[in-house]
């Protein structure tokens, strides 16, 4: 290999783990058990997490019904904003363990850890095992796959799911083999169950690697293509067909929709509308235009996932895995069609664009949590493109590559750190000269002997890891609820567009609770709880019920109450449109009291705020208007039908409402209705109206 120039790829051997030297194994499994005690150690400390979700797995640990269509309450009113997938592992869990924090989380840890296993397998069938091992390692030790393997939402899924149709992809297009291609057809289907649309993101990878790349003939390889699709329909598809075929008097609305309608879901406010910021029933509708622009949901543009609400996530390895990608594609482009490895390298390097392109300049709702979905990606290049670049680091282009991959990965570690300047601020420096010292060694380890090359290899390894090591670390050991956790300590602003994500209390960092908002931290920004932030809404300006900076009051009367983005909870416990209801034991008993002769015990604007009633009380609480407390479930008419007919005993003011949303008003005008018609107390702090009693005004 000594010969080998930039100029002249060779052509590779495909490496079998056959004949894996001793330490291989126990390495494997030691890597697993890693990652299991790092993604369950403590998982209690979250609660219930998000409560959207938590209370959704305990409605389907109560009803076959409520499991089966991903209801919020067991009384099956409205179903959660997602197709149900899930949440079914989760049910399934808590059935047989009962519900409560491990129970729901854990599943979500063991996906994580089934995750780490794919890519290991995916790297190793074609590198060595060290490439495999270092990919695995990535993987575990990315901030934002930590934090979304800790948590209940559909992120840990799709991930998983999505990295297994890569995998299967792949086995296929070894020998041309149909069934592995019905495996990824599968995968990618159930991933549509899971979180729709995004689920197709990898879709062009798949096929054009199959395509382009399997050992048969081209006519054989499109028919095979197509039974893959029709497999990828049937099972993502099959429920489609039962929601939309079931007349909506037998079943539940299903929320984030407007029309009642799954495919208006998935085609608009999970769809077609996060691209061009165009969401029916978002909070405040779209975001940032073209050409980079600022808007609710961030900054647009390249830049984008380095900045600082989105850079702790993802970006510490991300610029490591273009270039190994662009160096994994020289070394093997001059291979015949069928290798194996180059066929690795387009999947793996095709997932991971079309994702961080979609990602950077969608307009629509975007989090820094989604990002976990190009966390595989990013962590088998790394591992593919190492594993290859070591076996030909006699080369001066593979020992250069390594070199420039090193040093560009600890400045940009450097930088990501610097945003956190009180928190371990050595770490930072140490990273940069760890980093800057292995990557001056790299350019000339061809010529040294392993004895030195191999530690300066391991030099640079834990130079590139130690800053997503030691935030996945801080995220481990930090409780984090509501609807934006956020990985790592709080940060000051960054190039590519800052933001003030992750606002509130258990929101993982101090800050604002939308993008747009002052430093995480600092300033409070918009929504979050530090004195001097505006008003939760995006754009600024108060929340009503609300009061500057994010804190959130109980809300009066029957209007609505709690600032968006605010802390875990208002005053008295009620909740706001990112973070669940915190009852006090007083209301909990008063629900709770005769609960058994309503079908709903209370209702409540908002299902953050409907959430924490339910999982407090454990009985049925119909969350009025679905998440955003903006679709149109019920109409006031339904909902005075109702009431007559004694289906609900309490209506719970404040909670999010209407305001700041685009979508259904019903909800506001069903709060004026209640105030007018029916009797309140203060109860914890919470306005609570008896709706089987008469205007009257009490005080406990």
């Amino acid at each position: 290999m000594s010969s080998t120039t930039a100029a002249q790829p060779v052509v590779l051997e495909q490496q079998s783990p056959a004949g894996d030297p001793r330490w291989v194994r126990p390495a494997f499994i030691g890597l697993l058990l890693v990652t299991a005690v790092l993604y369950l150690w403590d998982l209690s400390a979250s609660g219930w997490a998000n409560q959207f979700y938590s209370a959704a797995v305990q409605a389907g640990s109560k009803s076959w019904e409520a499991m089966f269509y991903g209801s919020s309450d067991a009384a099956n009113f409205i179903t959660v904003d997602k197709p149900p997938a899930s949440l079914w592992v989760m049910d399934v869990s808590a059935r047989i363990f009962g519900v409560n924090s491990w129970s729901i989380l854990a599943p979500q840890a063991l996906e994580g850890v089934a995750t780490v296993a794919v890519v290991y397998a995916a790297v190793r069938r074609r590198f060595s095992a060290q490439a495999g091992l270092i990919a695995g390692a990535v993987l575990a030790l990315t901030p934002v796959a930590a934090l979304m393997f800790r948590f209940n939402n559909p992120d840990a899924l799709l991930a998983l799911l999505l990295t297994l149709a890569g995998y299967a992809v792949l086995r296929a297009q070894e020998q041309a083999q149909t069934r592995w291609l019905v495996l990824a057809g599968a995968c990618v289907g159930l991933a549509f169950l899971t979180k729709t649309l995004q689920a197709f993101l990898i879709l062009p990878a798949l096929g054009a690697t199959y395509l382009a790349f399997a050992p048969t003939g081209m006519w054989r390889r499109i028919r095979q293509v197509l039974v893959a699709l029709v497999v990828m329909v049937v099972s993502g598809g099959w429920w489609v067909a039962v929601v939309q075929l079931t007349p909506p008097a037998y079943r539940p609305y299903i929320g984030g929709s407007q029309h009642n309608s799954f495919l208006e879901l998935t085609f608009g406010y999970n769809g077609f509308g996060r691209l061009d910021g165009s969401e029916t029933g978002s909070v405040g509708g779209g975001g940032g235009g073209a050409g980079g622009s600022t808007g609710m949901w961030g900054s647009t543009g390249l830049t984008r996932l380095f900045g600082s609400d989105m850079g702790g996530q993802i970006a510490w390895l991300l610029p490591a895995a273009l270039l190994l990608l662009v160096a994994g594609l020289w070394l093997t482009w001059r291979l015949p069609r069928v290798d194996s490895r180059r066929a690795a390298f387009v999947l793996w390097g095709l997932a991971l664009v079309a994702t961080f392109l979609t990602f950077s300049l969608m307009k629509g709702i975007f989090h820094p949590y989604y990002n976990v979905a190009l966390a595989p990606y990013i962590a088998i290049l790394v591992g593919m493109g190492a594993g290859l670049l070591w076996e030909h680091r006699r080369t001066w282009f593979a020992s250069v590559t390594l070199a420039v991959v090193t040093g560009v990965t600890a400045v940009l570690s450097y930088t990501l750190l610097e945003r956190s300047s009180d928190w371990y601020p050595w770490l930072r420096y140490a990273v940069l000269i760890g980093g800057m010292l292995a990557a001056l060694g790299l350019i000339v380890v061809g010529q040294l002997p392993d004895g030195v090359a191999r530690p300066l290899a391991a030099l640079g390894l834990v130079a590139v890891l130690a800053g997503p090591a030691a935030y996945t670390l801080q995220t481990v050991g930090t409780a984090h609820s509501g609807s934006l956790p956020s990985a790592g300590p709080a940060v000051a602003a960054g190039f590519g567009g800052g933001g003030g994500f992750g606002g509130g209390a258990g929101g993982g960092r101090g800050g604002g609770g939308f993008p747009g908002g002052g430093q995480a931290g600092a300033t409070g920004g918009q929504g979050g709880p530090q004195a001097g932030g505006t008003g939760g809404f995006p754009g600024g300006g108060t929340a009503p019920g609300g009061t500057a900076g994010g804190r959130t009051g109980a809300g009066t009367g029957g209007g609505t109450g709690g600032g968006f983005g605010g802390g875990a909870g208002g005053a008295g416990g009620v909740g706001t449109l990112l973070n669940g209801s915190d009852p006090g034991t007083a209301i909990t008993a008063l629900l709770k009291a005769d609960a058994s002769k309503y079908t709903w015990a209370a209702a409540a604007i908002g299902s953050q705020n409907a959430a924490g009633y339910q999982l407090a009380t454990g009985d049925p609480v119909m969350a009025l208007g679905g998440f955003n407390g903006t679709d149109a479930a019920p109409s006031l008419s339904q909902f005075e039908q109702y009431v007559r007919s004694g289906r609900i005993h309490y209506f719970i003011g404040g909670g999010t409402g209407a305001n700041g949303s685009s979508g259904s008003s019903d909800t506001s005008q069903i709060s004026t209705w209640v105030a007018a018609h029916y009797a309140s107390s203060t109860v914890d702090g919470v306005t609570v109206y008896d709706l089987t009693k008469a205007k009257t005004t009490t005080t406990s």
